[in-house]
């Protein structure tokens, strides 16, 4: 009996399938950013960096590698090679496709800048989050991690020049965007869209498994928030590209703000989290509401949206 071409298998399958093929390659790019950095600077500066010391004069070079090559390219190369060489229907999982009114850059741009006031809200209640005493295991780990994962990313952000500035933008705004994008609102959301016959559902759920996916737990329901944003960009449009687009302004706008921090060309600390108050909250998201309706109005011009299991026209 023939066996059924991989994109008409089940979404759980399906699923499963993406699972194995982005952990087969995960690990190989691990493999390879751990030989690379030994191979260039010796096994003390892994050692080192495992725990989180920075002082080796190459550490920041080598954390740069080990974004790239064991983050960075897998996260980029299993959307890839799923869609293209094993289900080979590439239109459909990650929906590269520039015909959109590019309109929805502009409003993109609008809905990214005016999240900020919620996304501070979410963070500040994400904070405050304190789970049971039976969990404080659970919890100490999640505030181990946290404070790891804010060492490194304040190690790679500390920029001495505007070139270390531009080099961040480009790595963790655009590259990472890219990647981050192709892997959970193309590939992911276009599987579980599949398995839940609802847009709207797929969507969330990819939102989280987004946040997730970055063991951040601290700044869980913010990234949520920002995964769903990204995930109508594309239901809405057809296209990765929107959603590209917001990932690349919110992340670029971390890193810049971080720089005209350093050079005291601001004043304001972008991790500050006190910035706005509850009018600002509400009216942050009574905008994006809006902005996301004007959004899938302009985006239906072109093309019918997703909207209750129905399909892109």
């Amino acid at each position: 009996m023939m066996k059924s071409p991989v994109n008409q298998m089940s979404p759980a399958k399906q699923f499963l399938l993406f699972v194995a093929v982005f952990g087969g390659i995960f690990l190989a790019g691990n493999l390879l950013g751990f030989g690379m950095i030994a191979a260039m600077y010796g096994i003390d500066i892994l050692l080192d960096i495992a725990k989180l010391n920075f002082s080796h004069p190459q550490s920041i070079n080598a954390l740069y590698i080990l974004q790239v090559v064991t983050t960075t390219i897998p996260i980029f190369l299993a959307p890839v090679v799923f869609a293209k060489w094993i289900v080979r229907d590439t239109n459909d999982y990650i929906k590269p496709t520039f015909r959109f009114p590019w309109l929805l850059f502009v409003i993109a741009f609008f809905i990214m800048a005016l999240t900020m006031p919620l996304i501070e809200f979410l963070s500040n209640v994400n904070q405050q989050m304190i789970l049971p005493k039976w969990l404080g295991g659970l919890e100490k780990w999640m505030k181990d991690s946290e404070e790891s994962a804010r060492r490194v990313t304040e190690a790679i952000l500390k920029m001495d020049s505007i070139w270390d500035c531009i080099k961040n933008v480009l790595l963790i705004g655009f590259l990472t965007a890219v990647a981050e994008e192709f892997m959970f609102r193309g590939v992911l959301q276009t599987i579980f869209k599949k398995w839940t016959k609802n847009t709207h559902i797929a969507i969330w759920v990819v939102a989280v498994l987004f946040s997730a996916f970055h063991m951040e737990f601290y700044g869980f329901f913010p990234r949520t928030l920002l995964g769903a944003i990204f995930g109508y960009f594309v239901a809405y449009s057809g296209s990765i590209w929107p959603a590209v687009w917001g990932h690349f302004l919110n992340n670029a706008t971390a890193v810049i703000s971080t720089y005209l921090y350093q050079k005291n060309l601001i004043t304001l600390n972008p991790d500050k989290t006190n910035v706005f108050n509850t009018p600002g909250y509400l009216f942050s998201l009574i905008i994006i509401i809006n902005l996301l309706m004007v959004y899938k109005k302009v985006a239906q011009g072109r093309q019918k949206p997703l909207l209750n299991g129905e399909e892109l026209g």
